[in-house]
């Protein structure tokens, strides 16, 4: 079985990588379901890891109805993400109706060529999804990211199966949304998926002596002297679990 690791940081691929993860997706700006990450982050998640790197492809949080302005910059940031030496790019586009935007999609994906492509949680977001799964197939895609259209994989495995079925080797439906060290026996079980994507992350207190508690930097609700990295340590349990179940 396949771990995706998702990351925040080159640090946390670093950290991802050391725990066992296969890939790596990396991303910036998690509390809004991730977007695309600097330029720096990638070329140095590059030269530390020797696993697949897959880079997000997202210009800003919210929906996945692009304008112009913006899907110039994703067409942009595939072609840094390319330079940067990424294995692969993580991206979804939709029509306001809800389907796949299959002629800016096509176009990404001529882009991203020779890379690997992972079509996101924006599938979460069609409106049919075993005609979203036929487009995105149609168009070469070779990996969508899906919790089954509900909030997490275990509300959503019997969609995920489902689609496992349908695909039939075609795509590969890799579940991903609330997947944690605690459940992924369940979800194995109840999806019978063959990759999976988990955010596994841990807090980390901030170094500095002194600390100015007048004023946030970032939301209030969000501790300032805190960052966040992803836990090797967990990533090391789920593939050992993964492994026994394989």
């Amino acid at each position: 079985m396949t771990l995706e690791a998702c990351v925040n940081s080159a640090p946390s691929a670093i950290e991802a990588a050391k725990g066992g993860a296969d890939r790596i997706e990396l991303c910036e700006n998690m509390t809004e379901g991730g977007c695309t990450p600097s330029h720096g982050s990638i070329v140095l998640a590059r030269k530390a890891i020797a696993i697949d790197l897959f880079v997000m492809i997202r210009p800003r949080g919210s929906d996945f109805l692009y304008s112009e302005e913006e899907f110039d910059v994703m067409k942009e940031d595939i072609l840094m993400a390319k330079s940067a030496g990424a294995d692969g790019v993580v991206f979804g586009l939709l029509n306001p109706d809800g389907s796949v935007d299959m002629e800016r999609t096509k176009k990404l994906v001529e882009l991203s060529a020779p890379m690997k492509i992972t079509f996101h949680r924006a599938f979460d977001m069609t409106s049919d999804p075993f005609q979203a799964m036929e487009d995105l197939i149609s168009l070469g895609i070779g990996r969508i990211l899906t919790s089954g259209q509900q909030e997490n994989v275990l509300s959503g495995a019997n969609l995920i199966r489902k689609l496992i079925m349908n695909a039939n080797g075609r795509i590969v439906i890799m579940p991903g949304g609330g997947i944690k060290e605690h459940n992924i026996r369940e979800v194995i079980e109840a999806t019978g998926a063959g990759e999976y994507h988990l955010y596994l992350p841990k807090s980390l207190p901030s170094r500095m002596t002194f600390i100015n508690t007048n004023i946030h930097m970032g939301r209030k609700d969000s501790p300032e002297y805190e960052s966040v990295i992803v836990d090797a340590e967990k990533i090391r349990k789920v593939k050992e679990i993964m492994k026994t179940n394989s």
